[in-house]
């Protein structure tokens, strides 16, 4: 049997971290994930929204790191769960354990840009295994080949 569920959306609101009983970390949030199809019409696209509940350390790191808006990718199983509500009516509702949670984008910049993500090259060495004016400068180097060989 096989019960596997991956889904990327965005936090509806801020991840609630509880205690059990016994002192283990519990994370709930809810994702908003859009659904790959547009309706007919033109309208809206669609979304569906998944709760999500994140045990142990991944509970930690999701309460730490993840805020309402986030990006968020969410590896686990779909889970159905009995209880019963205040009526006294059984109810059922689906939710996703989560093994792993990932960040689904990169950091956003200070200065508000949301849209712009800037990524660096590692820090070093910048010139290691480059020569000449491109190493130094970023540009191109123009090649002399009044000898016809490839410089290579």
């Amino acid at each position: 049997m096989l019960n596997h569920i991956v889904l990327m959306g965005r936090l509806t609101r801020d991840p609630e971290l509880r205690y059990t009983g016994s002192n283990i970390p519990v994370a709930s949030f809810r994702l908003a994930v859009d659904r790959d199809f547009q309706p007919k019409d033109g309208g809206d696209r669609q979304a569906d929204f998944i709760d999500v509940v994140a045990w142990r350390q991944t509970g930690e790191f999701v309460s730490k790191y993840f805020t309402k808006g986030s990006m968020a990718v969410v590896s686990g199983r779909l889970q159905m769960r009995d209880w019963t509500d205040r009526d006294g009516n059984k109810r059922t509702s689906a939710e996703v354990v989560a093994d792993n949670v990932y960040f689904g984008e990169s950091r956003r910049r200070d200065d508000g840009d949301a849209s712009r993500q800037e990524y660096s090259a590692p820090r070093g060495n910048r010139d290691s295994g480059f020569s000449g004016a491109v190493a130094k400068t970023g540009a191109f180097q123009e090649l002399d080949d009044a000898d016809g060989e490839l410089p290579f």
